[in-house]
């Protein structure tokens, strides 16, 4: 198979070429921009493009597939060649499917959770040697790359993002990977710039459920008032099997699953917080699916630490903790400050995020932020006025902002170096420090950071 990735520098993108070399295919790519770690890792496998721009020359009539990540714009000069050609043009979704069509598809949707979820259940599946192919959110310990496609493997685990596909196909990429066990762990309105009204976003999740295959499964979170409704209401020939926290209790700092119907009440977890314990029920449920006892799962799990950024510990000592958490919207917020706080309840809490998504920094959205930081005994917000201009927004205030989020114990921030020099200052005896953010907050080094905290 000859392949080209128009865009080959993203995230998905140069894992899914890499992934692709590796099953044994010529692969070609292009990009106006690769960034590391993409370019390091695109040399390793000698896949950088000699030049960076676009190329049309690469696009040749005996390209098997041309795969379009959604970096690209819909006039890009090689997808408009490829046009010309007639030749078989993808999203990486499309592909994804493509490649793993007669496997049974594993898909993890919903609007939090999908990431952790899915690498909870390939940490079981990898601890039992258990050969799968895979596309993640993000680089887990023990893998190699974020995408895996292989002839041999039966099991297809994928993370099923709801944003679009590509520039010129629109549907949110989890419509497209048809799942044969589907898990759905929460809707909570995201990415307002793609679909407009929470009952339009909503209406993603139906569509997805509408195409579990047939006699197909869908686990899913029951306490989410959502899910609940969209999931009850599915098909009569999907399988439905409902999850929430299991039983588990927390001692000096650690969470130990224990319930009578564990073999033993010593199951300790190196992950804490009410929407992991879920996650983790649901990745449970998901695994049942393929031949996996709770034993086995449990005597799997107790090893996993967790995704890249999901409350992933970056420095600690006995009295303070630094986490830092991918968490941006209000949900997840929540969910993560409800978290650290509930985990250590004699430590006062310093929960910092940045507004750095299109959602976000928009001011329509900002109201949904209300509370979510609200059990913080400190909660600070930083955004960049540049980050607005540049994404076309309207300008907000910190006095909107601040507003937005319940005033009170929020403070906000536009100035990076202002908060980095601030928190620095701070005395964090018995006290965590939570960095919320999908971006840096502008430069902040995390690690330097959580290595002065503890000091």
């Amino acid at each position: 198979m000859k392949v080209h990735l128009i865009a080959i520098g993203g995230s998905a993108m140069h894992n899914m070429a890499i992934a692709m070399h590796k099953k044994g295919f010529t692969v070609t790519g292009s990009d106006d921009e690769i960034l590391e770690p993409s370019k390091s890792r695109l040399a390793k496998y000698n896949l950088l493009p000699a030049k960076i721009g676009w190329n049309v020359s690469a696009i040749r009539s005996e390209l098997d597939a041309v795969i379009l990540g959604m970096h690209a714009r819909a006039d890009n000069p090689e997808l408009i060649k490829a046009q010309e050609l007639g030749l078989k043009i993808y999203s990486y979704p499309e592909y994804i499917y493509e490649q793993t069509k007669d496997k049974t598809r594993i898909v993890v949707g919903g609007s939090h959770g999908k990431t952790t979820i899915t690498a909870m259940i390939l940490h079981v599946l990898h601890f039992h040697n258990i050969d799968c192919d895979y596309l993640v959110g993000a680089q887990l310990e023990g893998f190699d790359t974020m995408v895996k496609l292989s002839k041999e493997a039966k099991i297809a685990v994928i993370e099923g993002d709801e944003y679009l596909s590509s520039p010129i196909d629109r549907r949110p990429k989890f419509h497209l990977y048809k799942p044969n066990i589907a898990i759905l762990s929460g809707i909570a309105w995201d990415h307002i710039n793609v679909f407009p009204t929470f009952e339009n976003y909503v209406e993603q999740f139906k569509i997805f459920i509408d195409l579990i295959e047939p006699n197909g499964s869908l686990v899913y979170c029951e306490l989410d008032k959502e899910v609940k409704k969209v999931c009850e209401t599915a098909r009569a020939d999907i399988k439905k099997m409902p999850y929430s926290i299991p039983p588990h209790k927390i001692e000096n700092g650690i969470t130990i699953l224990s319930s009578q119907q564990l073999t033993t009440n010593n199951y300790q977890l190196n992950i804490f917080g009410d929407h992991n314990l879920m996650n983790l029920n649901g990745a449970r449920l998901v695994c049942n699916q393929i031949n996996i006892t709770d034993k086995k799962f449990y005597e799997a799990i107790q090893s996993f630490k967790g995704a890249a950024k999901r409350l992933e510990l970056v420095k600690k000592n006995n009295v303070t903790a630094v986490y830092k958490d991918f968490a941006h919207s209000p949900s997840k917020l929540k969910a993560t400050t409800q978290a650290v706080k509930k985990q250590f309840p004699n430590r006062q809490l310093t929960a910092c995020m940045e507004l750095h998504t299109f959602s976000s920094l928009n001011e329509d959205f900002l109201k949904e932020y209300d509370g979510s930081m609200a059990l913080a005994d400190e909660a600070i917000v930083y955004f960049n006025p540049h980050t607005i201009e540049h994404k076309k927004l309207k300008a907000i205030t910190e006095e909107q902002v601040k507003k937005a989020f319940g005033g009170g114990n929020v403070k906000v921030y536009t100035n990076s170096k202002q908060l980095l020099e601030d928190l620095l200052k701070m005395n964090f005896k018995n006290k965590n420090l939570l960095m919320m953010s999908s971006g840096n907050f502008d430069g902040i080094d995390f690690k330097e950071l959580g290595e002065e905290v503890v000091k």
